[in-house]
């Protein structure tokens, strides 16, 4: 059973799509909270958004670290334990406070809306940073920080429609992932 448990936890294509879904959960709850508020729309896009992003590079930051550790408790990590930690705490610290600010977001002050920013550039810098395969990863980022700033509401709606176009491709992308039953090395060529 442990070992079951185990190579579930370090299945890397589990861990997308669950990374998506625990997004998704968290973005319906907080759809289903404004409701019951007086914020605006765009402030409540802002929040979904910035929380999806967020939620998702956090969950699978975790995911990462937890596969990390545990590879080095069996010691059968591959890579520097002082390369792959931080890695994963570089992407982990972020994903997380930027969840939770934007969770909190009760209006759309200069303040937060430059914090946001900088954490979206933060997380798309550094996804890239650790490789160009993670460019799909840093796209809503860019959208997250396009959709900040633009004064315009059909340009609002295009950024909105986009980021939902990115995380459908994502979601069927991690399916696929998923369904391949194959590690990220195989599944892209690399392996």
């Amino acid at each position: 059973m442990n070992e079951r448990i185990t190579e579930l936890v370090l299945d890397e294509s589990k861990w997308f799509f669950s990374a998506l879904l625990a997004s998704l959960v968290a973005v319906v709850v907080l759809i289903g909270r404004r409701r019951r508020s007086a914020r605006s729309r765009r402030v409540a896009i802002l929040q979904g958004m910035n929380l999806f992003y967020g939620c998702t590079i956090g969950v699978m930051s975790f995911g990462h670290l937890l596969a990390v550790t545990i590879k080095l408790a069996q010691g059968t990590l591959r890579g520097s334990t002082w390369i792959l930690i931080p890695l994963g705490l570089a992407l982990a610290v972020p994903a997380w406070w930027h969840a939770f600010r934007a969770a909190r977001l009760a209006n759309e002050e200069e303040r937060w809306r430059r914090r946001t920013a900088a954490l979206n550039v933060c997380l798309g810098i550094c996804l890239l940073a650790f490789g160009l395969h993670n460019g799909p990863l840093a796209a809503p980022a860019a959208l997250n920080v396009a959709y900040l700033f633009h004064s315009r509401s059909a340009a609002g709606w295009t950024i909105l429609a986009a980021t939902v176009v990115t995380h459908l491709a994502l979601l069927i992308g991690s399916l696929v992932f998923l369904a391949s039953g194959q590690s990220f090395e195989q599944f892209s060529g690399e392996y």
